[in-house]
Parts: C-alpha cells; structure tokens; sequence
C-alpha cells in the first residue's frame, strides 16, 4: 500500500507515532484490530546513520515503521539528505522481494508525504548479521541464502534477462535516487584518498597509514577506474549497501534490510560490499579473541563462508544464464551465441570480469570503513586501541592490494590465501 493521506511531513517521536498509527488502517490491522492499539509496545531501535527505526508491537501483531529523516542523522541537520530515498527503498524491497522473497522482508505500508514505510518485524532470534559476527556465531546457511539473493536480484534486473527497452526504463526510474548516488560517490570514491574533514580514523596509531592512502598514486589511478564504473554503468537493479549490517539472521533465516541506496549500477558492488564486509570481520577476530577462544576456528569459518558464498553464486548465475539463455534477454542474443562453446566462452569473460569488478568494490568497502566517515562495529568495538589497530592496519593493507591487483586473482581460492598470508603481517 502507498498512501499520502497523513499530511505535509513531520518526523515522528513514540507519541506521534501512535496517532500515526490509529489513522492508518492497514498499520492497525497488523497490530490486530482498534482493541490492541491500548497495549502496544514501541521501541527505537535505530542505529544506523540516516533514519529513525521503531518496533512496534501488540499482543496479537508487530510491524517496524522507518521514517527517512530530511538529515543524515549521525551528523545532524547540517548535512541534508533526500527524504525520497523512502520511495526509492520500497521500489527496491518490493522488486528484490517479487524476485527473492525468501530474503526480503514485505512491505506493508509507504506514505510518501511522511517518509514512513511499515514493513515486516524481523522477530527475535533475528540479529543483525555483523551483531552475529562479533559474537562469534556461525550461520551454516549463510553463503546459501545469500548467493541466492544476489545471484537472483542481480541476474533478472539485467540485460541477460530484460530487453533493452525494458532495461532503458527501468534504469531512468532509478535515477532519480541521485543523491544517495552521490553520497556513496563520496564517501566511498572520493573522501578516503583526500583530506576531508569527516574523515576518521584510530588515531595516533594509524595517522601514517590515512596519509598513505591519500599519496598513493596508484591506488587513486585505481579507485577512479570504479568511480566511473559506478557512475556509469547500469549493469542491475543493486542494493548499494549490502553489507554486513544490512542482512538480519538466524541460523536458518537470512533477510537483506535497507536497501536506500540502490539504483542500477555494477553488479560488483552488491557482492564486494558483502564479501568485503566478511573481509572486514576475518581481520577483526584476533581483537575479539580472548584466553579460551582464540577466534580461529571462527576466522576458518568466515574464509569457508566467503569462498562458498562467491562459488554458489557464480553456480546459480550460470545456471539462470542457460535456463533462460533463449528469453528477452538482448545482451547475447540466441542466433548469435548459438552453440554451447561461443556460449561458454561468453560466459567465461563475463564471470570473469564480475569476478575482478567485486574484488575492486569490495577492496573500496573496506578501505572506507576504516579511514573514511563510518566505521564499523568489528572494529569501533574493540576497546584496546592500539590492538584495535593492528587489526584495522591488516585489513587496510589487504584491501589496498586487492584493489591494485585485483586483476591478477583468477579464483576466489587465490584471495583466500591471500587474505591468510596478511592476517599474520
């Protein structure tokens, strides 16, 4: 449901909240009927960077309601930020949810004039996946569930699925997500390879490491190669932010959250985030080990996890390929690659280039969350800083390899070595 019958916008705190709710049939029908709306329980559970999250709940339903604020939040009013990203984020949850809804939570309600989407309350045992990670959980169906979104959003939003025409028009919709297009520019492309003043990082331990980055030439010449790729290429319908605290779990449930960001761009940029964010968390587990658990059955864990997830996703890519190799796709078209070796060899360069297009957008994830704006809590949660950044030092140093050389990877198993050889650097 969409609506605009709630008025000119107004952010909305618990109380307001209830009365927003009581005007909004769809909302009291989750909750159970007008009876339950005396006995509701509301809590804030927003710790993200943008907008305010509540959980709201009544003996006989729940929901979660998002408002997008006119604000980054974690900086304040001083940094305006499109509320239409709202709108953006419904088109996506409903689209990635029609063509994966194992993994999508449903969307209930969307009033565009007040920014407010109500949606599926991912019930407890649900955590998000980095909360997991910090604890050391292993989720067995992780790498499954998770190429399974990504190989299924990414493939039917492409030019090996859609027409051209189909593919034009879905493309124009999703441009109109500009400026968390150009927030991504900057604070992924832009703002760790300068000096900026949102910048940050553990300092003094890693003050050396930040101007590292800012005077290798190299690595600049490289980041600019994926800025325009970003900017320029509009391979699929992505998430834009499909890291680690964007995926909530159990150990048989995977559901991918927050979706803000997406428009149509490289299809690397979904599987580098996720797999960069797992990156991220293998080198963060020696901070986080202690004198009965040293992390490393855990960090096993997590290289297994990013080897499978990349492997499965590549299986299930191919096999839509061929199962709908003869469909309105116009990337490659049937009476042109017409016997299984052109086939083949088609495929081969693509997955290629997919391969090496994750390792660059993934090797920038990283990069960014520990010397740009936002971190991440595998490390912020490290109390010892100079443990902590070692640990950060690591992780750094392997992501500013990875995107120089990226090229030279031709298996996910030659980056999971790679990856072991610098935890110990």
């Amino acid at each position: 449901m969409e609506s605009g019958e709630n008025g000119a916008f107004h952010p909305l705190d618990e109380k307001s909240l209830v009365e927003y709710i009581k005007s909004t049939p769809v909302l009291v029908a989750r909750l159970g009927g007008e009876a339950e709306l005396d006995h509701l329980t509301i809590k804030e559970v927003g710790d993200g960077n943008l907008n305010f999250v509540y959980i709201v709940t009544s003996p006989k339903g729940s929901f979660v309601a998002k408002q997008a604020l006119p604000y980054v939040r974690c900086v304040g009013d001083s940094w305006p930020m499109t509320r239409d990203r709202a709108h953006f984020e419904v088109l996506i949850l409903k689209e990635h949810g029609r063509l994966c809804p194992e993994h999508a939570p449903e969307v209930y309600h969307f009033d565009r004039s007040m920014s407010m989407i109500g949606m599926r309350y991912l019930e407890p045992p649900h955590i998000i996946l980095r909360k997991g990670l910090i604890a050391g959980i292993e989720y067995p169906l992780l790498a499954q569930h998770m190429s399974d979104y990504m190989a299924k959003t990414l493939f039917f939003t492409s030019l090996l699925y859609h027409s051209t025409a189909d593919h034009k028009k879905a493309v124009a919709e999703f441009c109109g997500n500009v400026e968390m297009c150009r927030l991504t520019e900057q604070v992924v492309f832009s703002d760790p390879y300068r000096i900026s003043n949102i910048n940050r990082w553990t300092s003094p331990y890693l003050d050396q490491d930040a101007k590292s980055v800012r005077e290798d030439d190299e690595l600049k010449v490289q980041i600019a190669e994926l800025k325009s790729m970003f900017c320029e290429r509009a391979q699929a319908l992505i998430h834009g932010d499909l890291h680690t605290g964007s995926v909530m779990v159990t150990t048989d449930s995977t559901q991918v959250i927050d979706p803000e960001f997406g428009f149509y761009a490289p299809m690397g940029f979904d599987i580098g985030a996720f797999l960069g964010n797992l990156v991220l968390s293998y080198f963060s587990q020696e901070g986080h080990a202690t004198e009965t658990n040293d992390r490393k059955a855990y960090k096993d864990w997590i290289l297994n996890t990013i080897e499978e997830t990349w492997s499965q996703f590549e299986k299930k890519f191919l096999s839509l390929w061929d199962l709908h190799k003869n469909g309105n796709g116009e990337a490659y078209l049937p009476d042109i690659y017409n016997n299984p070796e052109v086939l083949h060899m088609a495929q081969k360069k693509y997955m290629n280039n997919l391969f090496h297009d994750s390792l660059g957008f993934g090797a920038a994830k990283m990069i960014r969350r520990i010397v740009g704006i936002a971190h991440v809590e595998d490390f912020e949660s490290i109390k010892d800083e100079s443990r902590r950044a070692i640990c950060e030092r690591r992780a750094l140093n392997f992501g500013k390899l990875l995107l120089k050389e990226r090229q030279k990877f031709d298996t996910i198993g030659q980056v999971i070595t790679a990856i072991k050889e610098r935890s110990v650097q």
